[in-house]
């Protein structure tokens, strides 16, 4: 227990550590990103920053692994790092110098196809009856990842959100592991809430530092793999934790295609978005964290006991956020 409470602080300080350092260095290289008519931030700040937990993330799995105490839980992590690196790094460099989305889909295409190889897709569970989707459970995989990949980066538009989220939904999986003695919490899983923590602490509004296309690309990569692996709780609660950001830009999306607008163009219309010009990030970031221990969290312990009836607790999960988020804006014009 002492090695391992060493290990989470040690991932913690690193990260905030190697953030400023970065910050530093991105500063002085001018790697930053300038606020636009869109933009939440009013002056040129550090991206790219994600490196700093990616980073030591990957330098602590190493280190496991080489002392032979990884478990089987956790080699998920371990063999997956390859292609969670590889969509790090493309994103890396488009926070550098923009990629066109003919060079940036296919990485995320190959990248999500390698994970569901190793991984497969798990069976369904449907009104107590289990569902083998086959190659169609591949498929859906895939392009599943590939979403939640694009998903957590359209969400990633305000200080902290998509740190805050991460940390939400990891440490919802290891309270409800450790509530309901699940089998399957890992030392990754930790050391990754670890790291996490430890990013939040300079990406807190006002961010000092953002973490870029690479940090939230590796950040919505992962969760969804650790989806598919149904590691500590069973793939509908892992999609209950993460209702805001799916239904928020589900709504938005779905709200441009009835106005006939062209989705891909960037934009600043999710409910987020919105009650962020209205209230402030600091306030935005607390209602949504409200939100997310107030209901979502309930909500999945609730699919993690009654199994069975768990797709049915993801719609009711998800509804009232589609109103709330609806009468919020999602998806219209709103002041930049």
């Amino acid at each position: 227990m002492e090695r391992l409470v060493f290990l989470l602080v040690g991932c913690l300080v690193l990260t905030w550590s190697v953030a400023h350092l970065y910050r530093v260095a991105a500063l002085a290289l001018q790697i930053v990103d300038t606020p636009n008519h869109r933009s939440a931030h009013r002056q040129a700040t550090p991206t790219g920053a994600g490196i700093a937990f990616i980073g030591i993330f990957g330098l602590s799995l190493l280190l496991v692994d080489q002392s032979g105490t990884l478990s089987s839980a956790g080699e998920i992590f371990y063999d997956l790092l390859p292609p969670l690196l590889l969509v790090a790094a493309v994103g890396f460099v488009d926070d550098m110098k923009p990629l066109p989305w003919t060079v940036r889909a296919p990485v995320h295409l190959l990248a999500a196809g390698w994970i569901v190889k190793q991984l497969g897709f798990p069976v369904l569970v449907v009104f107590g009856v289990s569902l083998d989707l086959g190659f169609a459970g591949i498929v859906l995989g895939t392009l599943g990842l590939m979403w939640l990949l694009n998903l957590y980066n359209f969400m990633d538009g305000i200080d902290g959100i998509a740190t805050a989220e991460a940390i939400f939904v990891l440490g919802s999986v290891v309270l409800l592991g450790l509530l309901f003695d699940l089998s399957g919490l890992s030392q990754p899983l930790l050391t990754l809430l670890a790291c996490c923590f430890g990013f939040l602490l300079i990406n807190w509004p006002k961010a000092k530092v953002f973490m870029g296309d690479g940090g939230s690309g590796f950040l919505g990569l992962i969760l969804g793999s650790l989806l598919l692996a149904e590691q500590v709780v069973n793939p509908w609660v892992w999609l209950i934790l993460l209702g805001w950001f799916i239904t928020d830009t589900g709504l938005t999306i779905l709200m441009r295609l009835a106005r006939g607008e062209k989705v891909y163009e960037a934009h600043s219309q999710h409910a987020y978005q919105h009650l962020n010009r209205r209230y402030g990030t600091s306030r935005t970031l607390l209602l949504i964290g409200a939100i997310n221990i107030g209901w979502l969290l309930p909500c999945a312990a609730v699919a993690t006991i009654a199994q069975d009836w768990a797709m049915v607790l993801l719609g009711c999960a998800c509804l009232p956020l589609l109103i709330f988020q609806y009468y919020c804006g999602a998806g219209r014009a709103g002041s930049s």
